[in-house]
Order: C-alpha cells, then sequence, then structure tokens
C-alpha cells in the first residue's frame, strides 16, 4: 500500500529548538549556544525520567525544570524575568525555511498530515500558529492524554488511533534519531532528517529514509508510493 499519511515529530524537525541559542546569548553573553544544548538535552533526560518512573508532568512543566538546573549547573543567573522569556520563545520558535512549504506541498498531493509531540497542547497550538501553520494540520497531537512521553509506545499509538490508519501506512518524520527508533519500534515506516549529520543511534534500527532537510521527504515520499503501485513509474 502507499504511504497515505505522514506525522512529524515537531521540536526540531519542524521548529528550530537551538534558535534559543540567539536569546539566551543576548540575556547570558558567552554561554547562549553552551545553555541552549544543555536545555534541550536536559529537558529529553527529564522526559525519559518520568516516563520510566510513571511521574508523568506536562512538557511546559518539565521544559521549566531543565531551564533552572542547566542555569544552575552554569551558574547563570536566572532571574523571574528572563525565565518567562525564554520559556516564551517556544511558543514562537522559528520554523525552519524549508517547512511551510514541503508540508503544503505535501498536503496537495493529498497527504494527511500530523503533529505527534511530547510538547503539552497549549505549547503546540501557540507554535503552529506563530509560524502560519494551523491550516496544514489533520491533527496536532499532543502526548498529554497518555500522560507518557516519547518514547512510549502509547505515545505513537495516539497517530494510528486519531487516524485510522495502520502504522504501516504511515511515515514518521523526525530529526532525533531516538525518536525515529521508537517509532520504528511501534511500526512506522521512518524518514530521519537530520540536519546536523549525527551518526546513527546503536539501537539497531535503520531509518526507511534519510536527508539533511524535511525538501529531502518529498522525494522519498514520491518514490515509496511509487514503488507501491505497480505501472506508476
Amino acid at each position: 500500500m502507499p504511504l497515505r499519511a505522514i506525522i512529524f515529530d515537531a521540536y526540531g524537525t519542524l521548529f528550530d529548538v537551538y534558535s534559543m541559542g540567539v536569546l539566551a546569548e543576548r540575556l547570558f553573553p558567552g554561554q547562549g549556544k553552551t545553555l541552549a544544548e544543555m536545555w534541550r538535552d536536559k529537558q529529553i533526560e527529564y522526559t525519559r525520567l518520568r516516563t520510566l518512573s510513571n511521574t508523568y508532568k506536562p512538557f511546559w512543566e518539565v521544559t521549566q525544570d531543565a531551564l533552572v538546573f542547566c542555569c544552575r549547573k552554569l551558574g547563570l543567573p536566572l532571574t523571574l524575568e528572563a525565565q518567562n522569556m525564554m520559556l516564551g520563545q517556544y511558543a514562537k520558535l522559528q520554523p525552519f525555511p524549508e517547512s511551510l512549504e514541503v508540508l503544503r506541498e505535501l498536503k496537495g498531493k493529498g497527504m494527511r498530515l500530523a503533529i505527534l509531540s511530547n510538547g503539552n497542547p497549549e505549547m503546540l497550538d501557540a507554535v503552529v500558529e506563530s509560524a502560519g501553520m494551523k491550516d496544514v494540520f489533520h491533527h496536532v497531537l499532543s502526548v498529554d492524554p497518555v500522560r507518557k512521553f516519547k518514547t512510549a509506545p502509547e505515545a505513537y499509538q495516539l497517530g494510528t488511533d486519531v487516524l485510522g490508519i495502520p502504522a504501516k501506512d504511515v511515515v514518521f518524520v523526525s530529526s532525533n534519531c531516538w525518536d525515529i527508533c521508537g517509532a520504528a519500534w511501534y511500526g512506522y515506516p521512518t524518514f530521519w532528517v537530520n540536519r546536523s549529520g549525527a551518526p546513527l543511534e546503536e539501537l539497531g534500527v535503520t531509518p526507511h529514509g534519510e536527508g539533511t532537510s524535511l525538501s529531502d521527504l518529498r522525494d522519498f515520499v514520491r518514490q515509496r508510493n511509487e514503488a507501491a503501485v505497480p505501472g506508476s513509474q
């Protein structure tokens, strides 16, 4: 069967989380890049720990906790004003330059598009609207209803449940290789947006497709669907 839908991770895939470094540098000169990278790593670490321990908190709170820890770790004076500025930036993260064009093209070809993210609904609604993507997606899904973060299988199941399409007919797209692994274990074909040229995780998973930007996803979907329909090439 050809692919019928595409599920996208949000942070790092459609929206540039490391653009936070610009604001961080303004607030903490000389430490912006370090803080942005450490914050992202700690944020993801906390989602894993909370899922493993069944101590769920909404992603907004996890993100705040990670920021407070990282500033303490780096010895940075995090005022309430600076904290609110940093967290508020999550509502208006910049999309990657090709994101909107690729999404509109894929939707125009009849693909059903969804986001499946660790972000809680309020965070996702804000960033999607800010990026002008509100009319592009059929569904914007948060893991919040299952109270488990990716890579829990219950999180990935939200996609198949809402779309009503078997996992094998839906491609899952992420820039995070750990997320690609989780989606593949659940049963999705996967496309890894490997923007930084990172090595593959040693977890026994090879993505079905890989590219350096979302633009490469268009060729992957076309080739996959042509191969699924005899005589289409």
